[in-house]
């Protein structure tokens, strides 16, 4: 399973949260977003086909946020900030 598969997964599993995930791949950071199970670029175009992975296998994780769902860009509700992959990998 990748990294954004176990992201999915975990959002799967806390309908409660939505994670904002930035990612570097080919030195370009992108920012992801992800809520029950489903993942969306918030800085470049998302793929129509569901199996073409919004995190690619090669990207580097540089951090994650976890907040309260529903997203709101405007007043986001911050459960925590800049969590590293490794942090993360605690709460799968």
């Amino acid at each position: 399973m990748s990294n954004g598969q176990k992201l999915e997964q975990y959002t799967l599993l806390h309908p409660q949260e939505v994670l904002i995930v930035t990612i570097e791949v080919d030195q370009i950071q992108e920012q992801i977003v992800i809520y029950k199970g489903f993942s969306s670029s918030l800085t470049s175009q998302t793929a129509f086909d569901p199996d073409i992975p919004v995190i690619p296998v090669d990207a580097r994780i540089i951090n994650i946020d976890r907040l309260e769902a529903p997203y709101q860009p405007d007043t986001p509700r911050y459960l925590q900030r800049g969590l590293t992959w490794e942090q993360m990998q605690e709460l799968l």
